[in-house]
């Protein structure tokens, strides 16, 4: 997998980013990708208000 993806309308909701790219069969996704320290949270949705949800709820377990 390329890891040099292009990011697009990058916010970020507490510790967390939010950012669309596409993938490499071309098609939109979401990214959520938790900046803590040893937190390790990143995940792709399909959905733009999935993305933003799971960086509102995102909960980091090392503090």
């Amino acid at each position: 997998m390329n890891a040099n993806r292009r990011f697009r309308r990058v916010v970020r909701i507490g510790p967390v980013q939010v950012a669309t790219y596409y993938d490499g069969r071309g098609r939109e996704k979401h990214t959520a990708a938790c900046t803590a320290p040893r937190c390790g949270f990143s995940t792709d949705y399909d959905s733009r208000a999935a993305a933003e949800l799971a960086a509102r709820t995102h909960r980091c377990a090392v503090r």
